[in-house]
């Protein structure tokens, strides 16, 4: 049984079954990134429980993927990158030399390429697909696996803000499960209540590197100053996104979405500490939290496991050591993202799309040194400004909309 991430089943339905399920066939898709190698570690230590199928990674790191693949021994593996066919099979053999493995010792995976290679790999025939491909290209893959009948183990929060509605739309109850640790937390929290006894979700920030900081403080801010997350070790862009908040602000449409509440019913609160990940207040004044040390293996195993625990995923609390966990508002003046968020979030239609969009173009602006910090989310607001309706008839028209998108913030950025 799996979490009806749409509909927020009543708890009985969600609660696991006790013994776990026979071994589960799983594809991961960016596999080579920081969820990827952590949902590798994972299945590596649980042979009993997952068996990988199908890996599909970016080609930036094929000397991992290739690891991975004689690791795994995986029947398929997807580079997005076209005509990579022959540099991944070289650096397969490089790795299967360096173990001293011969031709034969090893099997030979299907080598595919190119975008249409990974959506194939995301269609394979499997239990669950954990989808970690960066940014609004993992639309795609959502959309395939959905159409395949998987479940999808829903890490590229990007393809649930591009597609919205179009994508649950796609998913059969219980078909998407939330892997980032937020809405994971959600998840978890859930499962003490029923939907009618749900007042509201409460999201957790660190607030990023510069909390506390006011906005004349941030003016030339850089990019190592910007991937110093104080808890966290993650991607280039994603950290970027969380210096900004904008993380933040998809986390709140993601949420929107994955549990079919109203924007009003979803805050944000500010935590440095990460321990506290998400809450979940209900009608009777009582807030249940899911906490742990900031560990995504944690949400990563519930992904590719649910509704069962993986035991021994992720570290735990030294509860001999003291803990003290701050909780406080957010400082919009500075960290407007969040607040932009719901703007677009409540507008709708092709509005997250645009903004995600236009936040990608300036977040490599500002790794390329033609944008400063500050004018990352400064842009996305301009964007939005100009958006003008945002209503949408199909997924065509949200696409559309992601190019103009980026195209507007191009011609902001090149001013």
């Amino acid at each position: 049984m799996t979490l009806d991430a749409n509909r927020l089943e009543p708890v009985d339905s969600l609660q696991p079954g006790g013994a776990a399920e026979e071994v589960r066939d799983i594809v991961l898709l960016g596999s080579t990134g920081s969820v990827g190698t952590q949902a590798v570690d994972v299945v590596a230590r649980n042979r009993d429980r997952f068996r990988v199928v199908g890996l599909a990674a970016g080609g930036r790191r094929l000397q991992i993927l290739a690891e991975q693949t004689l690791d795994l021994q995986p029947a398929v593996v997807a580079v997005a990158r076209g005509g990579a066919e022959e540099d991944f099979r070289a650096a397969l053999q490089q790795a299967a030399d360096a173990r001293g493995l011969r031709a034969g010792q090893w099997p030979a995976p299907e080598v595919l390429t190119g975008a249409a290679g990974v959506e194939q790999v995301a269609a394979w025939p499997a239990h669950t697909v954990l989808n970690a491909v960066d940014g609004a290209l993992g639309l795609a893959s959502t959309m395939g696996v959905l159409r395949a009948g998987s479940v999808l183990a829903l890490a590229n929060k990007e393809s649930l803000i591009v597609g919205g509605r179009f994508v649950t739309e796609a998913a059969a109850p219980g078909q998407i499960v939330p892997v980032d640790s937020e809405h994971s937390a959600i998840a978890q929290a859930l499962r003490s209540g029923t939907r009618a006894e749900v007042a509201q979700l409460v999201i957790t920030a660190t607030g990023g590197p510069f909390r506390g900081r006011t906005r004349a403080q941030l003016a030339d801010v850089s990019v190592a100053q910007a991937m110093a997350h104080p808890t966290w070790s993650m991607g280039q862009v994603i950290t970027i996104n969380s210096s900004t908040l904008i993380n933040k602000g998809l986390e709140v449409i993601e949420a929107h979405h994955l549990f079919a509440l109203d924007f009003d019913q979803i805050a944000v609160v500010g935590h440095p500490q990460s321990r506290i990940h998400s809450m979940v207040e209900f009608v009777d004044g009582s807030t249940i939290a899911q906490v742990s040390p900031p560990d995504m293996r944690l949400a990563i195993s519930l992904g590719l496991g649910w509704p069962e625990r993986v035991p021994a995923a992720a570290q735990t609390f030294d509860w001999t050591q003291p803990e003290t966990w701050d909780l406080f508002p957010l400082d919009h003046e500075t960290f407007p993202a969040v607040q932009l968020a719901y703007q677009v979030g409540r507008a709708g239609g092709s509005a997250p799309a645009v903004y995600n969009a236009a936040n990608e173009v300036c977040v490599r602006a500002f790794i390329d040194r033609r944008l400063p910090w500050l004018g990352i989310v400064d842009t996305v607001a301009r964007v939005v400004a100009d958006l003008g309706d945002p209503a949408v008839a199909n997924l065509d028209d949200v696409l559309a909309a992601d190019a103009w998108a980026r195209r507007r913030s191009n011609e902001f950025v090149e001013v």
